[in-house]
């Protein structure tokens, strides 16, 4: 399997890679599952974007730099923001149907979301990753230099450190000088059998990490394995304690994971307490928390939302928006009122109970704002990686903004590199694995790995949890080591070991920070310090 470049992750910042690269480049797109599963086909809310002449660079700046808590990189921001209409006018040119405004100086129409200063988020309906991933796959599909490869799952980079080892299987490489990346190994799910691929580029373009959690608005695709698999490659990580709950996911035992987005609040949505709050429901509650009441940061929100559960012991609060016209929400909010209507949930007439959610990894593997790790031949894009544009906080509907903006650039850097000549790669080894004796090993840790994260990791945190957090993770990581090391790989297997590991760099990076800041808010360390600083873990040379 030989390609110029090799993309795995098939979200809205992979495919823009492979889109901006496949007229000069034979390019191979690996997909864990079908293209369109990831979580850009399920964002909600929009793109941000300075798209008015009553809007700015500086304003959409100062709102990221606000909501990041002072850990946002201001260069990598500019940098992002300035090129954001060049980057919608691409998806509008590859034909995506943004919601249209004919009173609109784009002629689009834009909506405000919690963070914001200025209505600057285009959008299709409440759909928009949706109708951006349809439109980009169906290009992508019909492109003759991109090779897809779905229902593969990759296990690991190749770097020079692996080439002339003894048993490729048996873990991570030993870092010895700089390594240069030259490809991956990825797991046919469908055959079993470990294909090498080999790449003068690698993009990892995984998303986020959200499964690491009990409760998250991810897909299941969200196990963190760019981020692992570039932390046992040797790469850097930054600012992984900051960990996104969305404000509010529906609460029902039978939706999964289904948001709601941040535009219902944007577009006048109310948090209030539930009947079961006694004499106090109906009441709204945001504004005893922050003077912006409904439209504050998402940490903030979340924060609040998770101090009156736990004050009242309540499983949820309410997020109305019946006060607006039927006909208003019907229009702005399709897919929620259909999704809660099949629930029995009338939104024009009726709160929608909610929960927080882990959403987003606002850290990730420390790249430039080309995609560049620190290994050559080696990139991360999208949630995946750390660029410093989210700081301590995302700030709503910035992510596939990043996505477009450094996946461009990315394609860019990797288009003008000098061509590198590629070592044969040795095939996947096996020899020494049996197939695996008991798989509810894999079912039991990956279900106490979830939950002790939910409750030690989670909105509100303390030392003592951390610590217990770290320890169970040690344990679990030997026996998951262990398990790897004997048996073949499967698909559980792999996002395991890859969940497990980023759940230690989550633990690490919580630990290291001695003040509470944008999304890491501890017991412990209330106070925020007065200078801002990114926690950078470095792997250990072995």
């Amino acid at each position: 399997m030989k390609y110029d470049v090799v993309i795995v992750g098939s979200g809205l910042a992979g495919l823009s890679v492979a889109l901006h690269l496949a007229q000069t480049r034979k390019v191979a797109i690996i997909s864990k599952r079908e293209l369109l599963d990831g979580a850009s086909n399920w964002a909600q809310g929009g793109i941000a974007a300075v798209l008015d002449s009553g809007d700015s660079h500086d304003q959409h700046i100062a709102d990221t730099l606000v909501a990041g808590a002072g850990l946002c990189d201001e260069a990598a921001t500019r940098f992002i923001v300035e090129h954001g209409r060049e980057a919608i006018e691409w998806l509008i040119e590859q034909g995506v149907p943004f919601t249209r405004d004919e009173t609109a100086e784009l002629g689009f129409h834009l909506t405000r979301e919690g963070g914001h200063s200025q209505r600057r988020i285009i959008h299709a309906a409440d759909a928009t990753g949706h109708a951006v991933q349809v439109t980009l796959e169906q290009k992508v599909r019909a492109h003759p230099n991109i090779a897809l490869f779905e229902h593969h799952c990759a296990i690991d980079v190749i770097t020079s450190d692996k080439l002339g080892a003894t048993g490729v299987h048996s873990g991570a490489p030993s870092l010895v000088g700089q390594p240069r990346c030259y490809g991956l190994y990825v797991q046919d799910e469908k055959s079993g059998k470990v294909l090498t691929f080999e790449a003068e580029h690698t993009v990892l373009a995984t998303g986020g990490a959200g499964k690491v959690y009990l409760y998250t608005t991810n897909p299941d695709t969200a196990t963190g394995d760019g981020i692992a698999m570039a932390w046992r490659a040797g790469c850097r990580v930054s600012n992984m304690e900051f960990i996104q709950f969305h404000p509010t996911c529906l609460y029902h035992p039978y939706a999964k994971s289904f948001l709601i987005s941040e535009a219902v609040r944007g577009e006048g949505g109310l948090l209030k307490l539930p009947p079961e709050a006694g004499t106090a429901a109906g009441t709204r509650f945001m504004p005893a928390h922050d003077e912006r009441g409904e439209l504050a940061p998402r940490d903030v929100v979340a924060r609040a939302i998770d101090f009156e559960m736990k004050k009242r012991g309540l499983d949820y609060v309410h997020l109305d928006i019946s006060h607006q016209p039927a006909e208003f929400i019907q229009e702005h909010f399709p897919t929620i009122y259909a999704r809660c209507l099949e629930l029995g949930i009338d939104i024009t007439r009726l709160p929608i109970p909610v929960v927080p959610a882990v959403h987003f990894t606002c850290g990730g593997v420390v790249t430039d704002l080309a995609g560049r790790t620190d290994i050559p031949g080696l990139y991360a894009v999208g949630e995946t990686a750390y660029t410093g544009l989210h700081g301590a906080n995302r700030l709503a509907s910035n992510s596939l903004l990043e996505c477009l903006v450094v996946g461009r650039a990315c394609a860019h850097q990797i288009a003008a590199a000098p061509s590198a000549e590629l070592p044969a790669l040795p095939a996947w080894d096996e020899s020494r694995v049996t197939n695996a004796d008991e798989e509810v090993v894999i079912a039991h840790n990956w279900d106490e790995l979830r939950r002790f994260m939910w409750n030690y990791v989670g909105i509100v945190r303390t030392t003592k949890r951390l610590e217990r957090a770290h320890h169970r993770i040690r344990l679990l990581k030997e026996e998951i080591d262990e398990y790897y090391r004997n048996f073949r790989v499967t698909n559980d297997l792999l996002e395991l070991r890859n969940l497990v590991e980023v759940a230690a760099l989550i633990v690490k990076s919580a630990l290291s920070r001695h003040e509470s800041r944008g999304l890491h808010y501890s017991r412990d360390y209330p106070d925020t310090l007065p200078k801002a600083l990114p926690s950078v873990l470095t792997p250990r040379r072995r």
